[in-house]
């Protein structure tokens, strides 16, 4: 019988999956539940797109790139996550902020993005310093 246990792993497409499904089902069930024809829609495309898309980019630059500054790979989980969180949601509100004035998507977006991406990059960066901390204890 083998007792040796694999060591933890952050495997990118399970986090981009369940960040464009856990959104998708939450807000899709709530237009669901309210009969919003605008939020089953805004929960496939923009409140989940966001999510899985956020969660791709971080999820990549946290694996193969990482936190190179001493300093935050130092800080504690609570303080990474909440960073990039806010981080996530500022950059989310920037470019939301420019789709609807550039373009003709629904005002709707300037919530949708920053909430979505705020989610994603809070999970995302939670979830990944957990499995630092089990690689590295």
């Amino acid at each position: 019988m083998n007792t040796t246990v694999a060591p933890p792993r952050f495997v990118l497409w399970q986090e981009v999956l369940f960040a464009y499904l856990a959104p998708a089902v939450c807000a899709g069930a709530g237009g669901l539940v309210t009969g919003r024809a605008d939020l089953l829609l805004a929960a496939v495309t923009s409140i989940a797109g966001t999510s899985a898309l956020v969660a791709l980019l971080l999820g990549m630059w946290l694996r193969y790139g990482g936190i190179r500054i001493h300093r935050v790979r130092r800080a504690s989980s609570v303080f990474r996550a909440t960073a990039f969180g806010l981080g996530a949601a500022a950059g989310a509100a920037v470019v939301a902020q420019i789709l609807t004035t550039t373009t003709s998507l629904p005002d709707r977006i300037q919530l949708d993005f920053p909430v979505a991406a705020a989610l994603a990059a809070t999970i995302t960066t939670w979830r990944w310093c957990a499995v630092q901390r089990k690689v590295h204890a």
